[in-house]
């Protein structure tokens, strides 16, 4: 068995199961071994219910104290249970589980696990996990994978699956050299896949996912280098000038630029002109003004006499830019003649664009992927710029820069990043950071709550709606049966919307629906005909709705400061006061102090470099994050030692051994081009 082992052929999985792996995007032997545990879960022995603590996970040892009283609120089922130890007492909760009424009996003693919360005098646990005292303490002090499921796949199925391969899998020889392992202690490759699976304990789980988290880091890096030693011996050959059109548009603009955005356009002009081509990464905060910048660069790069392209990641997004670009011209009469290109058109009016691109009828395509198909063909593409160029693949982008002869570069982000960090994650890039705001944007209101606001927060979000605006309300998770005890998006937006009065139009939206609904939602929320939108974090790119003025995160805790400082960035877009309510399921100390930071401060990179402060070992689960370097299980915060270390593994490969001429290097070479999905040969370079 190999990494391309259909994974129908796994002992134990049949067509049903296979399908249920599909939706997690799991269709080898490969690919079930490197989706990794989301988390681990250690069965500690139980302990009285007067040491409970709010907040956190705990067994209990108790008996029932009274018979199970079920009620019925519409079509959920709710059964309250009293137990009791002697040292205190406790409600349990269970949704929708009637059946328990015959199998817990009153005076019957078992374990029950869950997370205790305080609610006024009375400490509740909602639905915990029961077990015999004897089964319960022959799972005590061992580490149990946890994976991110689906309705209808088990944890215990995908041990097993996992268990399956793991005992028939054909493991590749090491790839890396000897040097690199003994420099980092890392183990060897096929060590750590068997160990994070299963691991023994926590210092061995800890040393597993170290050299796994080195792998993805180490190869993006390789990839980095690899394309800025290229791209550093690009000659420019689209060299422009500055015309009276950038410098006419710039006085005409109501607003002038704001210091950070005159220094990057400087730093643009200075690049465009230069004997090289140029790469540069604009990165500045939500709403910092990066995308007249663009317009400046494409407008500059017309007036030279050539065409550009702006890529976006979604159609809404794409049409966004388009709309915004014919109301400059429109305003300021500046030289653009932009054509969009998106997937939904016809066949004909992708065609009437084709002809238009060919002819250099039009200087500017603005556009999603359909701006790379082979059907498209530039006479002159001397500047490509990628909106929130994380969404896209390598590839694409280099598919797109292969559209021209060696075009210029620039990327645009909202996804703040420390310097020390960006200097290496950007490393074939030039960057230029916009740190500042236009004046007169209103602040966001910011709060952080416990789940007992939400009626509160229900009753804020309808007033919010009855005068005319709009909101988002994001879950981490898309379907029940993903992750314990965690909001879904398919639930909450029912729950939303019994808590809401019926006028309120209420839709929902997440990455496992087709592109054509996602489009389609996105369109009704931006031309209001939604007004509640509940989504996963697939809305933190690709949408601009200045009427919206409602944030509201369900399981704040489970997601990084930065990532929802970029949800946050979805609303203060307009002229009304917005507002964002972080709700945490947790109210340990630690877990309040890191939400609090978003409190305290709507500056992204301040929040960034606190974010890299507070996370450590202790947040090596549970957090999760997305944007440019969402990496599989490398987090760019709390492995930030160990990006450092593939950083400087990846420089002294490249110093002491630069043609990969070494055997230990051909062997790492050859495993890229087999393996590495950028099939990356490091000794064409």
């Amino acid at each position: 068995m190999n990494s391309e082992t259909p994974i129908i052929q796994i002992k134990g999985i049949g067509e049903k199961t296979k399908s249920l792996y599909a939706k997690l995007g799991i269709e080898t032997a490969g690919d079930l071994l490197h989706t990794f545990p989301r988390d681990y879960e250690m069965y500690e022995l139980p302990i009285k219910i007067s040491q409970a603590k709010s907040g956190y996970v705990c067994a209990i040892y108790a008996y029932v104290t009274s018979i199970p009283n079920e009620k019925k609120v519409r079509k959920l089922s709710i059964l309250n249970v009293n137990i009791s130890d002697g040292t205190g007492s406790m409600q349990l909760t269970f949704f929708n589980m009637p059946f328990l009424k015959k199998t817990l009996k009153q005076g019957g003693y078992y374990v029950f696990r869950g997370t205790a919360e305080k609610r006024g005098n009375l400490l509740i646990m909602e639905q915990p996990k029961i077990f015999s005292y004897e089964d319960y303490r022959k799972q005590c002090n061992v580490l149990l994978p946890k994976y991110s499921l689906t309705k209808g796949l088990t944890n215990q199925t995908f041990q097993k699956n996992v268990k399956a391969v793991l005992s028939q899998y054909e493991f590749q020889e090491e790839y890396l050299p000897q040097t690199i392992l003994d420099q980092y202690s890392l183990k060897h490759d096929r060590e750590a896949i068997e160990t994070i699976h299963f691991p023994d304990n926590f210092d061995e789980l800890l040393n597993a996912r170290k050299r796994l988290v080195f792998n993805e880091f180490f190869s993006f890096l390789l990839l980095m280098k690899r394309n800025k030693a290229q791209n550093d011996h690009i000659q420019n050959q689209f060299r422009m000038f500055e015309t009276a059109d950038t410098v006419r548009f710039l006085e005409q603009l109501p607003f002038p630029l704001t210091k950070a955005q005159k220094k990057v356009w400087q730093e643009i002009r200075e690049d465009l002109g230069s004997s090289h081509c140029m790469n540069r990464l604009i990165q500045g905060d939500v709403g910092s003004g990066k995308t007249i910048i663009a317009v400046l660069a494409l407008l500059m790069t017309a007036a030279n006499g050539y065409q550009g392209a702006l890529m976006a990641p979604t159609e809404v997004l794409a049409v966004q830019h388009y709309e915004t670009i014919k109301e400059y011209i429109n305003l300021y009469h500046i030289n653009l003649s932009p054509v969009l290109l998106v997937g939904s058109m016809t066949v004909k009016e992708k065609k009437d664009a084709y002809e238009k691109i060919r002819t250099k009828e039009a200087n500017l395509v603005i556009g999603t992927h359909a701006v790379i198909q082979e059907k498209v063909e530039f006479q002159s593409l001397a500047l490509v710029v990628t909106d929130e160029q994380h969404r896209f693949g390598v590839h694409q982008r280099e598919a797109l820069a292969e559209k021209g002869k060696d075009p210029h570069i620039l990327v645009m982000s909202a996804t703040p990043i420390p310097r020390t960090l960006a200097i290496i994650l950007y490393g074939d890039l030039h960057i230029s950071i916009i740190d500042e705001l236009p004046t007169g944007r209103l602040p966001i209101k910011n709060c952080v709550v416990n789940t007992s606001y939400r009626t509160k927060a229900y009753q804020f979000i309808a007033k919010q709606v009855e005068e005319g605006r709009q909101v988002y309300v994001i879950c981490p998770q898309v379907e029940e049966g993903e992750m314990d005890q965690l909001e879904n998006v398919v639930d909450y937006t029912e729950k939303i919307r019994q808590a809401l009065p019926p006028s309120v139009q209420v839709a929902y939206l997440h990455g496992k629906m087709r592109p054509a609904d996602k489009n389609r939602i996105m369109e009704e929320f931006a031309s209001h005909a939604i007004d509640v939108l509940v989504s996963t974090t697939v809305i933190e790119v690709g949408i601009n709705v200045p009427n919206a003025t409602v944030m509201m995160v369900e399981n704040a805790e489970r997601f990084g400061l930065a990532q929802l400082h970029q949800l946050r960035g979805r609303v203060g877009r307009g002229e009304h006061q917005s507002y964002c309510i972080f709700v945490s399921t947790k109210e340990n100390e630690e877990t309040m102090k890191r939400l609090q930071i978003l409190n305290q401060s709507n500056d992204g990179f301040y929040i960034a470099s606190q974010d890299l402060k507070l996370r450590g070992p202790g947040d090596m689960f549970g957090i999760r994050q997305s944007g440019e370097f969402a990496f599989r299980l490398g987090d760019i915060y709390t492995d930030a030692d160990v990006l450092k270390e593939a950083s400087d593994a990846v420089n002294y490969l490249f110093e002491s051994d630069p043609d990969f001429s070494s055997e230990e290097n051909r062997k790492l070479s050859d495993y890229f081009q087999t393996h590495n999905r950028n099939k990356v040969d490091f000794r064409s370079i």
